[in-house]
């Protein structure tokens, strides 16, 4: 799952569990039944659960990049004070010198 599929997931999670917790108030408020209103609230926690958990390819559409591990080597041993993600963030490739 990517950043923006967390994003997307967490979103979605919140969302869903107001949604029916509203309805499960509601419902429970109607019919004068406690039961009832957790039965449907932990039916809908599940069902949040299953849709916002699983690493479904509606969460994973922008993967991210990563450096080729001779590039990282080279670039740590070059720069050791410097973090291996700030060649990345600036799209350079070293060259190899051997």
């Amino acid at each position: 799952m990517d950043w923006q599929g967390q994003r997307l997931s967490e979103q979605l999670m919140q969302v869903m569990l107001l949604t029916f917790a509203v309805a499960a108030y509601l419902t429970g408020f109607m019919v004068n039944s406690f039961r009832l209103m957790m039965l449907i609230f932990a039916g809908s926690v599940v069902l949040t659960a299953l849709i916002s958990v699983p690493n479904w390819p509606l969460f994973d559409r922008h993967p991210l990049k990563w450096l080729e591990p001779s590039v990282a080597e080279e670039f740590s041993r070059e720069h050791p004070q410097k973090p291996v993600s700030a060649l990345a963030a600036s799209g350079k490739k070293k060259s190899s010198k051997k």
